[in-house]
């Protein structure tokens, strides 16, 4: 994960799946997973801008475990 100051006022979200991620049922779950778990964040406005490289792993673990280390590296309450 990566994260740089914006002057938006809001936090803006990028995801990345490259291809060796696997097939692209299985890069469309992680980008589905992910997505809903920033949907569902309850942040105060942080001005930034998060660019999100998820890894293999993503794909094998709970989504309450993702959702929980998701929260944890973003700062989130949850």
């Amino acid at each position: 994960m990566f994260s740089i100051p914006n002057e938006i006022g809001h936090n803006r979200y990028g995801l990345t799946t490259p291809r060796k991620l696997g097939k692209a049922h299985e890069r469309n779950r992680i980008k589905r997973r992910f997505r809903e778990i920033i949907r569902n964040l309850r942040c105060d406005p942080a001005r930034f801008d998060v660019v999100i490289n998820p890894r293999k792993p993503a794909l094998e673990i709970a989504f309450a475990e993702l959702r929980s280390e998701l929260t944890f590296l973003l700062g989130e309450k949850e």
